[in-house]
C-alpha cells in the first residue's frame, strides 16, 4: 500500500499537535482530497476534530493496545482508498508506554508506517535554539525521518526571520510558519479537550479556523510532496472479516471456548445497541465493525435523549465518556435507566467500560443511575492515567477465564466498591490488582481494551446476545 502520508508529532505535548494536525487534515479535504485522519495512542477526543474535518471517522493507531504488528493493517484499513493520510502523534516524539522503551510512541508508528515526520516547534520562547531543540530530535533516532518543522506561536516576521534563519543552518526545512489565534484554541476540562459532541456549532468553527490558519501559514504543496515520499507498507490492511475467522484457540493468549455453531441461531443477527451521544463519546470504531462482521446488527442511541433502548436489543455495549457532566440529565431519563436494569437482570450481554461502568452504579454523585450494580461512583481528586496488562479472571460475555488484554484507564472518577464478588480483570501491570465486575451477563470495568487485539471479543459477545 503507497497512500501518501505524514506523522505530524512534536518535542512535547502542548506544542500544537492538534491545531495542526487537524487544520491539516480540513485543509486538504478542502482540497478536494480524500483524507484520512488516524491518531497515534489511546485518546478518544482528537479523533472526533478529526473526523470533523475530514468527513471520514478517526481511527487510532495504538502499538500497546494492539501491537506493532496491527498498526500497519490497521492504518490501511482506514486509509484505504483515500488521497492522503494525516496521522497525529501522542505527547513527545519519543514518548510511550512508561518504561517501555519506543513502545507506542510516536517514533515507533512513524518507522513502522514507513512515514516522513513533521515535527510542531513551540518557538514562543526561543530562537536560534530551535535549531538545536530540531537537529536533536532529527538525529536521536535515524529511523525517525523528520522531513520538515512547522513552528507555532511565533511572535513576529522578525522572530520568523530568526528562526528560518537558524533552521536554515541545520538543513531542516521549514514548511510551515502559524501565530497565535485565540479562534482555534478548543476549551479543555478535566479529561483534556471537550469532544465534538458536546461543542456542536463552535467546534465546527473551531476546525474552520484550524484550516484557515493552517492554509495560510503553511506549505501544502511540499506537504504533499513529502506525504508522497512515504515508502510502501507491505502486507494487505485488516479487515474484521478476516480477524474473525481464525478459531478462538488459535490464538495463544485466550485458552480455547465452545463455539455456538447451531445454523439457525448463526443465520440471526441480534441487535446490539451501542451507546452515543455526548455522555458516550469514546469508542474504536474497530469495535462496531467487529460486531457487525460477527452478525451483530450494531445500532447507536442516545442515553441522554432516547427513552428507550432500540426496538429488539439483545445486548448492549457502553463505551466511555463524560457520564459525570451530564449526570442530572442521565438521571432524569428514569425509562431508559430501568429498561437497561431490566435488560441487564434477564441476563442479556452487557459490556459497559469507564463511563459505562458508572452508569451502570447505583448512583453518580448521589445522582441516580441505572442500579446495575451494587456500588457508586463519585468525583475524585486524582487523576488515574495509564496502560495496564491484565488477564480475565473468570469467564465473562466478552473472554473466557485467563484471556490475556492490555487496556488503558484514563479517569478522575472513583468507584466504591472497585470488585465486585467476580472481578472483571485481574490487572498484574504496573500492580498487581482486581478490579471491574461479572454480574450475570454484566462486564463492567475501568480498563479501556482495543477489540482488534483480541478478536474473539467481539465473536464471543454476538454469539452470546444470539442465545441469550
Amino acid at each position: 500500500m503507497s497512500v501518501p502520508r505524514l506523522v505530524i508529532a512534536a518535542p512535547s505535548s502542548g506544542s500544537g499537535k492538534t491545531t495542526v494536525a487537524t487544520g491539516l487534515m480540513a485543509a486538504f479535504a478542502a482540497r478536494g482530497l480524500a483524507v484520512s485522519p488516524h491518531k497515534v495512542g489511546p485518546d478518544y477526543i482528537d479523533p472526533g476534530y478529526h473526523a470533523l474535518a475530514t468527513g471520514r471517522v478517526g481511527r487510532n493507531l495504538d502499538a500497546y493496545l494492539c501491537g506493532p504488528e496491527l498498526v500497519a493493517p490497521l492504518f490501511s484499513h482506514g486509509a484505504r482508498g483515500c488521497d492522503l493520510a494525516v496521522v497525529e502523534g501522542v505527547m513527545g516524539l519519543y514518548d510511550g508506554a512508561a518504561g517501555q522503551g519506543e513502545l507506542a510512541s510516536t517514533a515507533q508508528v512513524a518507522k513502522v508506517l514507513r512515514a516522513p515526520v513533521v515535527l510542531v516547534v513551540d518557538a514562543s520562547s526561543q530562537s536560534r535554539s530551535v535549531a538545536a531543540l530540531v537537529h536533536g530530535f532529527a538525529s536521536w533516532d535515524t529511523g525517525v525521518r523528520i522531513g520538515g518543522v512547522i513552528l507555532n506561536k511565533v511572535g513576529s516576521s522578525r522572530h520568523e526571520a530568526l528562526l528560518r534563519e537558524a533552521l536554515d543552518e541545520a538543513g531542516v526545512p521549514v514548511l510551515g510558519v502559524l501565530r497565535r489565534a485565540a479562534q482555534v484554541e478548543t476549551p479543555s476540562r478535566h479529561l483534556g479537550l471537550v469532544p465534538v459532541a458536546e461543542r456542536g456549532a463552535a467546534a465546527v468553527s473551531a476546525v474552520a479556523a484550524m484550516a484557515a490558519q493552517v492554509s495560510a501559514g503553511c506549505d501544502l504543496d511540499a506537504l504533499m510532496a513529502l506525504a508522497r515520499s512515504a515508502g510502501a507498507l507491505p502486507g494487505g490492511g485488516w479487515s474484521p472479516a478476516e480477524a474473525l475467522s481464525p478459531p478462538t484457540h488459535d490464538h495463544p493468549s485466550r485458552p480455547a471456548e465452545k463455539r455456538d455453531d447451531d445454523s439457525e441461531a448463526v443465520r440471526q443477527r441480534p441487535v446490539i445497541a451501542v451507546a452515543g451521544g455526548p455522555a458516550f463519546t469514546f469508542s474504536y470504531t474497530e469495535h462496531a465493525e467487529l460486531l457487525a462482521a460477527a452478525g451483530a446488527e450494531v445500532v447507536t442511541f442516545d442515553p441522554l435523549r432516547d427513552e428507550r433502548l432500540p426496538e429488539g436489543t439483545r445486548g448492549l455495549v457502553i463505551g466511555g465518556g463524560f457520564p459525570e457532566v451530564y449526570a442530572s440529565e442521565l438521571g432524569a431519563n428514569e425509562g431508559l435507566r430501568k429498561e437497561i436494569a431490566a435488560l441487564a437482570l434477564s441476563g442479556a450481554p452487557v459490556a459497559a467500560e469507564c463511563a459505562g461502568l458508572l452508569y451502570l452504579c447505583r448512583e453518580l454523585d448521589g445522582v441516580p443511575m441505572c442500579g446495575v450494580l451494587e456500588a457508586s461512583a463519585r468525583m475524585g481528586e486524582r487523576l488515574t492515567l495509564g496502560y495496564r496488562d491484565a488477564v480475565a479472571v473468570g469467564d465473562s460475555v466478552l473472554a473466557v477465564a485467563g484471556t490475556r488484554m492490555r487496556g488503558h484507564e484514563f479517569h478522575r472518577t472513583v468507584v466504591e466498591p472497585g470488585a465486585g464478588d467476580e472481578p472483571a480483570w485481574g490487572v498484574v501491570a504496573p500492580a498487581r490488582r482486581v478490579e471491574g465486575f461479572v454480574q450475570g451477563g454484566v462486564h463492567a470495568s475501568y480498563l479501556h481494551t482495543h477489540w482488534a487485539s483480541e478478536p474473539g471479543v467481539a465473536r464471543r459477545f454476538t454469539e452470546r446476545c444470539r442465545t441469550s
